[in-house]
């Protein structure tokens, strides 16, 4: 549904997988269902998509097709379900690693700026903290630890130190709450920008992504076939980081695993040096592909 979700780099994603009669192939994100209606598009009718969201609007709003089958879970559990569906190994994963659209413009999920919304940022709306426990009850050096890590903000400490004074004569629960407490430190003309990181930095913290991302990654690898091929695309500099060094090394963290020789041999062959951006056209058309990479892998 364009509606829900206009999804990024559609064409140079799903090309990569390389799609065959027969394969079977994962998408990751469901979101819109975007990329999963281009896959089962250029499927022949033996072949077997997997699709993942913990979304439960995401899960709702999948294409109706016999050749899907559908997990309303967390993708960082790939591997596993992947077992439970008695599938050996697979041809192709796709992940769109962004925020769908829909998450962005309902306002009572809270995870944009622009709407006055209670905060809550989760991506699994069924359980877990929200934004505004973590705002309210985490002490002054986590948060300054989330705002350095996550959002890479500048002055990290004294923001977390001016929430915290806040917070002890009213909680902040909505996002209007939460803009006004750091409202001293918006920079002239660079408002969104920094309200952008903020938000990026305690949605991260919220849905643990970069814990699930490496967990997802390790699965993925451990799923695909010998030739199959890897397709993520990243929004930002930390989970790009992690992925760039998961195929460079076959470790999230980028530490190569040597041979009994000391040889360190990646189980991964990039498909692309550099990663695949946008063009123009894109991006005038959908901002929010300004900030996507796409990297690809094959497995060797």
């Amino acid at each position: 549904m364009s509606e829900y979700h206009i999804p990024v780099l559609l064409r140079e994603s799903v090309d990569a997988l390389e799609i065959k009669d027969g394969g079977i192939y994962v998408d990751a994100t469901l979101g819109g269902g975007g990329h999963t209606r281009e896959i089962l598009s250029r499927m022949g009718p033996s072949s077997t998509l997997v699709v993942f969201d913990q979304d439960s609007d995401a899960i709702e709003n999948a294409p109706k097709d016999s050749r899907i089958i559908t997990v309303h879970n967390n993708f960082r559990f790939i591997a596993n379900f992947i077992r439970y569906h008695k599938i050996e190994k697979v041809d192709g994963i796709l992940a769109d690693l962004g925020v769908s659209s829909h998450q962005f413009d309902t306002p009572e999920r809270g995870f944009s700026f622009r709407f006055e919304a209670p905060l809550d940022m989760r991506m699994n709306n069924t359980g877990g903290i929200g934004a505004a426990e973590i705002i309210n009850d985490y002490p002054v050096e986590e948060l300054t630890r989330i705002f350095k890590e996550y959002g890479e903000i500048e002055k990290s400490r004294a923001i977390a130190t001016q929430i915290c004074s806040v917070r002890q004569s009213r909680r902040i629960i909505t996002t209007t709450d939460l803009n006004n407490a750091v409202e001293k430190f918006l920079p002239a003309n660079a408002e969104h920008k920094f309200l952008a990181k903020l938000y990026q930095a305690l949605r991260i913290e919220v849905n643990g992504e970069m814990r699930t991302l490496e967990m997802f990654l390790k699965g993925a690898g451990k799923t695909l076939a010998k030739g199959g091929i890897m397709s993520i695309i990243t929004y930002h500099s930390l989970e790009d980081r992690i992925v760039k060094n998961f195929f460079k090394s076959g470790n999230p963290d980028g530490k190569s695993e040597s041979d009994i020789y000391g040889r360190k041999d990646s189980p991964f062959e990039l498909v692309n040096r550099k990663p695949i951006v946008p063009d123009e056209r894109e991006i005038s058309m959908n901002t929010r592909a300004r900030s996507a990479k796409l990297r690809i892998a094959r497995k060797l």
